[in-house]
């Protein structure tokens, strides 16, 4: 058994409300992201529903799955395991 310090990055695509001036309100991605995040920390990922198999690709697919219904504007997906290896998922 080995652990990992990912990085999630998410990114939004859509149009930008011009009375905000935002394309959404960053405490909602927040409310969105954060409960998630912290159901994965320190855990053993393969005891996760969905997740038996913990690779970087599918932890990129589990999050895009949980998130895409709370945030429609959801474009990509990014988990990094180091500085210089990650994965990118587009649904």
């Amino acid at each position: 058994m080995h652990g990992h310090t990912y990085t999630l990055t998410v990114f939004l695509e859509g149009d930008v409300d011009p009375a905000t001036g935002w394309l959404v309100d960053f405490t909602d991605l927040k409310e969105a992201v954060d409960p998630l995040v912290k159901s994965l920390d320190h855990r053993l990922l393969n005891e996760i529903p969905g997740l038996e198999n913990p690779t970087s690709e599918r932890l990129a697919e589990w999050f895009w799955i949980k998130i895409k219904p709370l945030m429609p504007l959801l474009s990509k997906i990014e988990i990094s395991e180091t500085p210089t290896s990650g994965v990118v998922y587009t649904g």
